[in-house]
């Protein structure tokens, strides 16, 4: 398997988030990364909040990641996916964003997670940066 389909991991977030330009990393109080592209965070890792929980335990997730979407229609076709691991919560009603548990990202694959992370950095970045890293990278 290419490193580009195999199994993603949460080491590739990082990686990928990092990756991508004029990308700066703040910590929040309890050390969780906050990836930012001009000044607005795209990627960050949130600390364990009671609307993500275990619904047996009711123990919170201390592993939620949330990626921001270019479109809410974005945000309804990545979560009503059973295919995909991605949910939100009531919290986030009305935000442009996905959450994905830490532990479940290895089901995605690599590219997949890629490409999750690139378009949060899309939808948050300039339109200068934008245009600039779309022509670097992909079809206009």
């Amino acid at each position: 398997m290419s490193g580009r389909n195999r199994k993603a991991r949460l080491e590739d977030v990082h990686d990928v988030a990092t990756a991508m330009p004029h990308v700066t990393v703040l910590y929040g109080p309890a050390g969780n990364p906050v990836y930012q592209v001009g000044g607005k965070s795209f990627v960050f890792f949130r600390t364990p909040r009671p609307d993500a929980a275990d619904p047996e335990s009711g123990e919170r997730y201390d592993d939620v990641i949330v990626f921001w979407v270019p479109t809410e229609s974005d945000k309804h076709a990545l979560v009503q996916d059973p295919g995909t691991p991605f949910f939100t919560t009531p919290h986030f009603d009305g935000h442009k964003s996905v959450l994905l548990r830490g532990a479940h990202v290895g089901k995605l694959t690599r590219e997949e997670l890629a490409e999750v992370v690139q378009d949060a950095w899309l939808s948050r970045a300039s339109a200068r940066r934008a245009a600039t890293w779309l022509r670097a990278n992909r079809q206009e």
